[in-house]
């Protein structure tokens, strides 16, 4: 391998390493404003929000979009308040919680609102 090469790889390596670790602790400041934020966001959610977050986390479950009947959903997107309050069957603002994977496999679940 010709010196200046190793040179030039060395020297890359090194500068790389060094941005790394400058932009290492801004990254985990700006990570922990979005936690913050969110928290602070949980705090306003009327309290069944809060009890399927929680029981979205723990149960490994996902948002499945447009498989709701009516008043039978879990939340919703911007439709309406929350749970039970789906007017219309399989709306793509409404979802149900679903172990996780299952809902592409249900015709016409959506992991987005749409």
């Amino acid at each position: 391998m010709n010196k200046h090469v190793l040179a030039e790889s060395t020297l890359s390596s090194a500068l790389g390493l060094a941005l790394a670790m400058v932009a290492a602790p801004a990254q985990a400041q700006a990570q922990a404003q979005v936690q913050a934020q969110a928290t602070k966001d949980m705090s306003a959610m009327p309290q069944v929000v809060k009890d399927n977050m929680a029981r979205m986390e723990k149960s490994k479950l996902e948002k499945c979009y447009g498989i709701n009947a009516v008043a039978k959903n879990d939340c919703a997107e911007g439709a309406h308040s929350c749970a039970g309050q789906a007017t219309q069957a399989r709306d793509g603002k409404s979802f149900v919680l679903l172990p996780a994977g299952d809902c592409s496999k249900i015709q016409g679940g959506k992991l987005k609102v749409s």
